[in-house]
């Protein structure tokens, strides 16, 4: 039994498709906060359990019977670490073969913020001696997709990264992978994965697909790290989100979304999601 934690979310339920193409849905639990929110999950055959990353006594239950965990990362930011502590002993106690985790690309020698949180995640794992695969995830194609229409709008592309290159994959690809290493025949305890997209690019060059594809000119304008806080403020988005990722933006600039190792093109068999053709059904 396959049990994916936040099931969910975006990430989750993509998971749990790879997952129904590979093993038979009675064999995966949707582990979710809210289980109302998953009927469509139950009607493909799929168990639905009640998890919070907050209470531990949802999570024992969650597990019973589980062979293997995906614990995606919570998206509390402040709170993960020990959410994360309670689910890795929730599945130990259980007695679980594996844990994945959803880790942060290259965490150890990461510049972004975001990396504290996994770093003493993947600590507590080997402190505790779990059998776990570490998925290393890079950025997100679409968390620059989000900014494709306001660029349009408004006639340029703001961000912090400079000159940085950024191997983003889809959400998609990421969670494809995730699902051929929870049905792998082959070990994967103690495996690191560090995923990422086959081509890299700036932001710069992210503006010149838009460019093209809207014909018009949407140009690049990087912004020091504040000043790119406060537009995102200044366009609705709360205080710590927006210094998160004006935050992964400066990151960015020094390398820290960057990977040409192609592990994740490896797992799945197949390129990663274009970036241009996923700015082209953006756009569509």
């Amino acid at each position: 039994m396959i049990v994916v934690t936040g099931a969910n979310g975006q990430l989750g339920r993509l998971v749990i498709k790879h997952l129904i193409s590979k093993v038979d849905a009675s064999e995966i639990v949707a582990a979710v906060r809210t289980p109302e929110k998953a009927s469509d999950l139950a009607a493909l055959g799929v168990q639905v359990r009640e998890a919070d990353y907050s209470k531990p006594e949802t999570l024992k239950k969650a597990f019973e019977g589980a062979e293997k965990v995906l614990l995606i990362s919570s998206s509390e930011v402040g709170q993960r670490t020990q959410q994360h502590i309670n689910v890795i002993d929730a599945a130990k106690n259980e007695g679980v073969s594996l844990i994945a985790y959803t880790s942060l690309l290259h965490v150890d020698i990461s510049p972004l913020g975001l990396a504290t949180e996994h770093i003493e995640t993947e600590k507590y794992l080997k402190e505790n001696k779990v059998p776990f695969v570490l998925l290393r995830n890079g950025w997100y194609t679409e968390n620059y997709l989000a900014s494709v229409a306001p660029s349009i709008e408004h006639g340029a592309f703001i961000g912090s990264a400079g000159e940085g290159q950024i191997s983003s994959a889809s959400r998609n690809d990421y969670a494809e992978a995730a699902a051929v290493v929870l049905t792998s025949e082959e070990p994967q305890a103690g495996k690191v994965y560090e995923l990422a997209g086959d081509e890299s690019y700036t932001l710069a060059n992210l503006a010149a697909v838009i460019s093209r594809e809207t014909g018009k000119q949407i140009p690049y304008v990087n912004l020091p790290q504040n000043e790119f806080k406060e537009a995102l403020i200044g366009a609705g988005l709360s205080e710590p989100f927006a210094a998160l990722l004006a935050n992964s933006d400066a990151g960015a600039s020094l390398g820290g979304l960057f990977d040409d190792s192609r592990e994740l093109n490896g797992l799945i068999g197949r390129p990663t999601t274009d970036l241009s053709e996923m700015i082209k059904a953006i756009i569509a």
